[in-house]
């Protein structure tokens, strides 16, 4: 795909066409979207994505930062764990965990480990949007697969998503999980299916 065909959702500037819930943020600088603050969801409100190939661009400040990508947000969220219990994460955090770990659907997937750049390098997160599959690929190696075939284990916390399917077109979020956490988007942005 050409990156004449990907459509930017992030302008680089301010927060048009997203908006924040939460008592975490994001701040624009220098081009970048930063989280700052306590847990919160940077959503965009434009509309829900069907069938697309959604691309985060980001790179994390430590090891341990802890973020995410929302798909499939069933309705505009009205707090944050809406979109966990009624949405899928893509999880940014490098952990032991496999179903907690970078690139899995969290509590949901495994992913494998080793994927993530080291802190202050630029992680390209590929994530295809097809009906109730979901694939997601980091810096060019699959991660993950979630449809309707895979069985996932069941919720073990209250935290954990609610299990069950999303509708095929959702709303997308980023997330800020919490006040220690310092990751950084330069790009959100959504293309045809390969």
């Amino acid at each position: 795909m050409s990156e004449a065909e990907r459509r930017q959702l992030f302008n680089g500037r301010d927060l048009t066409g997203w908006q924040m819930l939460g008592r975490g943020g994001f701040r624009v600088e220098d081009g970048l979207l930063v989280t700052e603050g306590g847990m919160g969801l940077l959503w965009y409100k434009e509309e829900a994505l069907g069938n697309v190939s959604l691309r985060v661009v980001y790179r994390v400040s430590r090891r341990e930062d802890n973020s995410g990508v929302f798909v499939r947000i069933a309705e505009p969220p009205a707090d944050v764990w809406y979109a966990v219990h009624h949405g899928y994460e893509v999880q940014i955090l490098e952990t032991d965990e496999e179903f907690h770990r970078t690139g899995c659907i969290y509590s949901m997937t495994k992913a494998p480990a080793g994927a993530q750049l080291p802190p202050g390098e630029w992680n390209v997160m590929e994530i295809a949007l097809r009906g109730q599959d979901i694939d997601v690929e980091l810096n060019g190696k699959p991660m993950t697969h979630l449809g309707p075939e895979v069985e996932v284990p069941p919720q073990q916390f209250p935290y954990d998503p609610q299990r069950g399917p999303r509708p095929d077109a959702g709303y997308i979020g980023l997330q800020n999980h919490d006040g220690d956490s310092a990751v950084a988007f330069r790009e959100v942005s959504v293309g045809p299916l390969p």
